[in-house]
């Protein structure tokens, strides 16, 4: 009779992502009020999928300007992180970007329902997507006097 063999799961596909931690000249983070699953109607740090052929630093450019209307330039990267999904594990990689350009207001676009600079007692009260505000709290990201 033969043995039988456990049969392990396949690796879940990995799908390459960014996130811009921006902080503006009032201390205040960027953040974007996602417009669709998964997490929709909580608030996070803009970002999304990297397209075919684009470079990391591309695509934070790229989704910050698709969600909120601005333009950045990527610095450091402040960490990384998994998020499972369904059938996927998110592999985001989230930049330091400085704004660029004379000061302007964001204006919610593309996958983002709503868009703001908040300070650190707003933050206390969005709901955010799931360890948003731990996670940047351990990589130091959060603004001047966030919780």
């Amino acid at each position: 009779m033969p043995r039988s063999v456990p049969v392990m799961p396949a690796e879940l596909p990995v799908v390459p992502c960014v996130g811009a931690v921006v902080v503006d000249d009032m201390g205040r983070l960027l953040l974007i009020q996602r417009g669709h699953a998964p997490s929709a109607g909580l608030w996070s740090v803009p970002g999304g999928r990297v397209e075919p052929g684009e470079s990391l630093t591309e695509a934070v450019v790229r989704e910050v300007r698709e969600e909120t209307g601005l333009d950045v330039l990527p610095g450091a990267v402040v960490g990384r992180l998994s998020i499972p999904g369904e059938g996927v594990v998110y592999d985001v990689t989230d930049f330091v970007c400085t704004l660029l350009g004379p000061p302007a207001e964001p204006v919610a676009g593309d996958d983002a329902a709503d868009v703001t600079f908040a300070d650190g007692a707003t933050l206390d009260r969005l709901p955010c997507t799931p360890r948003l505000l731990e996670t940047l709290r351990a990589w130091g990201a959060l603004p001047a006097g966030g919780s």
